[in-house]
């Protein structure tokens, strides 16, 4: 599992295959995140019965066994990783100060063994496509190592994609404003304007406003900054990317307006927010 980053000189404990076999799984001491394009399968997760039909993702833990008794035209490519792995980057300037490292925290849920039992996340048809796309991306940054960040890059695919399936496995209701949220979670690094959303909703602006108020406490283009802006903080904390690359990963256009509205929405810079955050979350 190991890959040896050719840019730093360390030993990084992911590994990605393009067609897993489904039957080996899980690994010991890594966690596995699996993606089934096609067939079906049933069995047995730590004797508690499971049936899984494509599309789907399985969230493995290295000590869970699973046992599977029927499988037909099954196709899955899968993310290894060791715990380890969701360290944050630390910086040079804190590191001896505080030894330890904050760990990436969404979508950790999915990996551990509470009810309801088992955990397998829920997919939707408009959210699979943002899955296997940021999948495939991921796969490629671990076999490419295009440059000395390439390892950030894998972490924030993992935290998009931990995180839509995070959203997508609340406890709600159908209604507009989940149509909307769910477009929001899978589309945020890309340009969105009010017109995607309300089309999205098959409303018009106030009535899908007054929805989004009534619910999350602020208007639907609100939501869509402040969630651009929580999945900021992660790659700011988690990550060592530069501004521009994070600015870029959560829709803003350049890093200048990024800094320029982060900083009027949380009260300090980018580079100040990561610089304490770190501190913070090793000092606990």
């Amino acid at each position: 599992m190991p890959q040896i980053d050719r840019y730093k000189n360390r030993i990084v404990h992911i590994e990605f295959v393009p067609m897993e076999d489904v039957s080996r799984l899980p690994y010991p001491e890594r966690r596995s995140l699996v993606l089934i394009t096609s067939g079906r399968l049933q069995g047995t997760l730590n004797g508690h019965p499971i049936s899984i039909e494509a599309p789907a993702v399985l969230c493995l833990a290295g000590d869970d066994d699973m046992k599977v008794t029927e499988m037909q035209g099954i196709a899955a490519q899968a993310f290894h990783f060791h715990p380890e792995f969701l360290k944050s980057v630390r910086l040079s300037e804190t590191e001896e100060v505080f030894p330890s490292a904050p760990s990436i925290q969404t979508g950790q849920s999915f990996f551990q063994r509470v009810d309801p039992y088992p955990i397998l996340p829920r997919m939707t048809s408009q959210a699979y496509p943002h899955i296997f796309e940021w999948f495939f991306v991921l796969g490629t940054e671990v076999m490419a190592q295009s440059d000395e960040r390439w390892a950030c890059r894998i972490k924030k695919y993992l935290i998009q994609i931990l995180g839509l399936l995070e959203e997508l496995n609340q406890n709600r209701e159908p209604s507009p404003v989940d149509q909307v949220l769910e477009y929001i979670h899978a589309n945020y690094p890309r340009k969105i304007i009010l017109e995607d959303l309300t089309r999205t909703a098959h409303l018009n602006r106030v009535s899908l406003n007054k929805l989004f108020q009534a619910r999350c406490g602020t208007t639907a283009m609100g939501y869509l900054l402040s969630y651009r802006f929580k999945v900021a903080c992660e790659l700011l904390t988690h990550t060592d990317m530069n501004l521009n690359d994070i600015a870029r990963a959560t829709g803003f256009e350049y890093d200048t307006y990024f800094i320029k509205q982060f900083t009027s929405k949380k009260g300090l810079s980018p580079t100040t927010y990561r610089n304490q955050s770190r501190k913070f979350s090793n000092a606990q």
